[in-house]
């Protein structure tokens, strides 16, 4: 059987759950997802996994915050003025919008909270300080040029 080791491009169908079980994202009904394992393309937590699976195997694998999106950091919430944000951008808390850096790089935010006078927006992953379990099934390996 082919196992997959870094550089190899890797599909997998998986199934992405929070610890009340709750699915946050799947491959089903998708194409699988395809990428180089070891090269940071998708969470640390979960490539480090398929690293060593053989075509074919299904894992469930449980992956700590810190491999995964990172723990919540709280400098990444920022108080902008109410009266800064345009009347018709919706600030109701959870709901996620774009916004552009100084630098001019774009960036998606949550606002965190909305009071009368200001607007918290939260700049960390959505998925940030969550544990995160996935099954996974290792559907193809497409051996790297060092293979």
């Amino acid at each position: 059987m082919t196992k997959a080791k870094a550089g190899d491009t890797a599909s997998i169908h998986y199934t992405g759950k929070f610890d009340d079980g709750e699915t946050f994202d799947s491959s089903e009904g998708r194409e699988p997802l395809k990428f180089t394992v070891g090269t940071g393309e998708i969470i640390p937590g979960l490539d480090k996994e398929i690293e060593g699976m053989e075509v074919g195997e299904k894992k469930t694998v449980k992956i700590a915050a810190e491999d995964a999106y990172g723990q919540h950091d709280p400098a990444r919430l920022r108080a902008f003025p109410r009266s800064d944000i345009p009347e018709n951008i919706p600030l109701e808390p959870g709901i996620q919008l774009q916004m552009q850096t100084p630098d001019g790089q774009m960036m998606i935010v949550t606002v965190a909270e909305v009071t009368d006078d200001e607007v918290i927006l939260d700049a960390n992953h959505p998925l940030a300080g969550k544990d995160l379990t996935f099954e996974v099934e290792l559907v193809a390996v497409e051996e790297g040029a060092a293979g």
